[in-house]
């Protein structure tokens, strides 16, 4: 089966182009569900991030405190690094099903991109990444450039690319970039 690494920036469209190549029949895996699953309380995951980070990331209930950790991962790069080489082998392991598109943000700064035989990346003009990443998380235009300041340039995880796919201009445009891109893989996986 042909693996494909799908990836961008925060608040690009990735999880529309992920739907659309489910529709096509692309078998997927959302790498940010099952980063969910795999800090569930008393798995592995939840364990080494604990010992990483400590209990204070922790709610009453030793559940992940989300915000807190990402608090400290948005203000940290190093930390941010390091909670992402925690976590990316577990996510890639949770997946035993030969899966042939992974979703994660992270893909290209894990190192995990390097997993696949083909890498698509996700991208919008910065503006339109702002607008809905702030429409998205209710958040101020502040915290918004922050969060994306925090992550690899748009630009610098395109030039990792074997695809790009541009949903700065909306639904219509993006659905038929994808197909276009769903039909090259398809005739990759047919070779």
């Amino acid at each position: 089966m042909l693996k494909v690494g799908l990836t961008g920036s925060i608040a690009v469209g990735k999880s529309f182009v992920l739907g659309v190549l489910a529709e096509l029949g692309c078998h997927v895996l959302d790498a940010d569900a099952t980063a969910r699953e795999v800090v569930a309380p008393g798995t592995p995951g939840m364990q080494a991030v604990v010992d990483a980070f400590g209990d204070d990331i922790l709610n009453s209930d030793r559940t992940l405190d989300r915000a807190k950790l990402g608090a400290i991962v948005f203000a940290d790069e190093t930390k941010r690094l390091q909670l992402n080489s925690i976590l990316h082998p577990f996510i890639i392991s949770a997946d035993q099903h030969g899966i042939a598109v992974v979703d994660a943000a992270l893909m290209i700064e894990s190192g995990g991109y390097g997993r696949f035989d083909k890498l698509v990346v996700v991208h919008c003009r910065p503006e339109v990444q702002l607008e809905r990443l702030m429409a998205r998380d209710s958040i101020s235009r502040e915290d918004a450039e922050r969060k994306i300041a925090a992550q690899m340039s748009q630009e610098e995880k395109k030039s990792h690319a074997d695809f790009l796919i541009d949903t700065s201009e909306g639904f219509d445009s993006t659905r038929q970039q994808a197909e276009k891109v769903f039909q090259k893989l398809s005739a990759l996986r047919r070779m």
